[in-house]
């Protein structure tokens, strides 16, 4: 797992970096904990993946797979109806064909030693998608299934997951699970979304129930909480036996606590990984919410467990679900650097979403998707398109797309100063995502008054898979400004769809771009590249890459087809993982 450690983390304002920085696995204190007697090892995902010159169009028998579903890479166009703002259904909401992915199409490697891994996460892409957490569960999951392993995912059966989307979705098990004095009646459900097995946990309570994954009307750390113990009491009484558990962020730091402390004295025998995809949350808890969970929250009251190292001598002193993941956890992944994306979910050249296929070798449909967009939100004429020509608005305004959560992290004055420069600078810009914070959607909500009737900006404060993959094809440029990032997905989807990339250094975004005039770097160079948090900084980086679009048209495509053929999957991650379940 020898690979270096950076993250860069906010915490009070200010930036700490690096945390750990070694060439190997970062060997902390074993520490004496009752009734636990393990070694815990920290390891680094940054796996470096390079530049190759791999392609990413389809292997002959994934054309032919892709052939069977209707899907095509070539550009016809003569039946396709082109959207407009007035439609009373916007483009991205129509009804989409079944996907059809299947874990086959990854590359055919197997290993020698399959393991049963069970996922417990609060995220799943695309059924309950909020963040790159849903993307890397689904990714890795599907990634493992391909080379042999048995892969289950826990997912909480939030009321807002569109059962539509979920094959062969069957009740399997109805039991009893704890939670605060009571023991709450709960079914479990099994089915596959994109191939891979699910299980769902569906208590007879509120928890979970609302129109989105997070943010509903019960207690969302007392609901986690539940989920934790649910999963582990389903593994309980149904005699399941995997050999990996693999719980991810904050909101399942709770089960290796409830793992080592209650159910490995019943019969559960495997061991735990836990994934740390953001240092942002801690899920800092009191320790009388971790009591309604069975546990006895004062137990973990203590620096070696689970106290909240922030809180130390204030009163009172609370919690770390996070923390008390990373201490009770087999193995501690600081995840993000380096991801993989998923090559079927994410893939131009059978995309369901897109109107027009593309690939590396047939770049041509990229053009008409981008018109797809600008005639869908009202950026290009609504003038008559004829045959397979498009407007000139299409070649001479480029497009920056921005996919994000607009929260600090992913610097928002930069993103907000970005509109202004792109218009100057006579191209447009499209802002898909949504705040958590009030006053962040307030200020979005006025720029998107101010700008979304104009000729250049659309600023759309929600999530939409669908779009997102739209966007991503129609994007003649990507736009990741983070403050901090540990890894970042969304400049290596862009990529895969010819997108690219203007990134601020840093993280795993200084690990996958590299500036196209950077002399010494200059075989990997495959995007635009800033250093500071300024404005000028952005501005700059910006100027470049339009520079590139509008006055040098042959090395711009030559840069649209490196990105493309950028090996970005989760083929050589997921060897990684499995190197790592092995070792514990």
């Amino acid at each position: 797992m020898g690979s270096r450690v950076i993250m860069e983390c906010a915490v009070g304002g200010k930036f700490f970096s690096p945390i750990f920085s070694s060439t190997r696995s970062v060997a902390v204190e074993k520490r004496k904990l009752p009734s636990l007697h393990k070694k815990i090892k920290f390891c680094s995902s940054k796996f470096k993946i390079q530049a190759s010159q791999a392609e990413t169009h389809l292997s002959p028998e994934a054309e032919l797979q892709a052939e069977k579903r209707g899907s095509s890479t070539g550009v016809g166009v003569g039946e396709l109806i082109w959207p407009s703002p007035s439609d009373g259904t916007p483009f991205w909401k129509k009804d989409f064909p079944s996907s059809g992915v299947s874990p086959e199409v990854f590359a055919d490697v197997k290993d020698s030693d399959p393991k049963h891994i069970i996922h417990v996460t609060a995220e799943m892409a695309p059924i309950a998608k909020v963040g790159g957490l849903g993307d890397v569960v689904t990714g890795l999951a599907r990634a493992c299934l391909s080379r042999g392993h048995t892969v289950d995912i826990m997912l909480p059966f939030y009321e807002c997951i569109q059962k539509q989307h979920i094959k062969d979705l069957t009740v399997i098990t109805k039991y009893n699970s704890y939670h605060d004095g009571n023991w709450v009646p709960t079914t479990a459900y099994r089915g596959v979304v994109s191939g891979i097995p699910v299980i769902f946990i569906e208590p007879s309570n509120l928890f979970f129930k609302g129109q989105y994954v997070y943010g509903g009307s019960y207690n969302e750390l007392e609901a986690y909480l539940f989920f934790s113990r649910a999963c582990l009491e389903w593994m309980q009484v149904t005699s399941t036996q995997p050999d990996i558990i693999h719980v991810h962020e904050w909101q399942t730091g709770a089960l290796p606590l409830l793992y080592w402390d209650i159910y490995h004295h019943l019969s559960l025998k495997p061991r735990i990984v836990l994934t740390i995809h953001n240092m942002e949350h801690y899920g800092e808890c009191s320790k009388e919410q971790l009591s309604k969970s069975g546990l006895e929250g004062s137990v973990y009251a203590s620096i070696d467990k689970a106290v909240d190292d922030r809180t130390i001598g204030h009163n009172p002193e609370r919690l770390s679900l996070l923390k008390g993941g990373i201490v009770y956890s087999n193995a501690v992944v600081y995840f993000g650097i380096l991801n993989g994306i998923d090559i079927t979910m994410w893939n131009p050249a059978t995309d369901i979403f897109l109107p027009v296929k593309f690939n590396d070798q047939k770049p041509e449909g990229k053009k008409f998707c981008k018109y797809y967009v600008q005639r869908g939100l009202g950026l290009a004429s609504e003038g008559t398109q004829d045959g397979n020509h498009v407007p000139d608005i299409t070649y001479k305004a480029p497009l920056v797309v921005c996919i994000t959560r607009l929260v600090p992290q992913k610097g928002l004055h930069l993103i907000s100063h970005a509109i202004k420069h792109i218009e100057e600078l006579g191209g447009q810009m499209v802002i898909l995502g949504k705040a958590s914070d009030v006053r962040v959607q307030t200020e979005f909500e006025g720029l998107a008054k101010l700008h979304n009737q104009g000729p250049c900006i659309r600023i759309l404060l929600m999530f939409s898979d669908e779009l997102s993959h739209m966007l991503y094809a129609a994007a003649d440029m990507v736009l990741v400004p983070s403050i901090y990032e540990p890894c970042g997905l969304t400049q290596m989807i862009g990529m895969r769809y010819g997108a690219v990339p203007v990134v601020r250094k840093t993280g795993g975004l200084a690990d996958t771009v590299f500036d196209m005039d950077d002399q010494s770097n200059h075989n990997k160079a495959n995007g635009f590249v800033f250093e500071g948090i300024d404005e000028g900084s952005l501005n700059c980086a910006l100027d470049r890459a339009f520079t590139y679009f509008r006055e040098k048209p042959d090395e711009w495509n030559g840069i649209i087809k490196k990105v493309m053929e950028v090996d970005n999957s989760w083929n050589n991650t997921a060897g990684k993982y499995v190197e790592l379940y092995n070792s514990i």
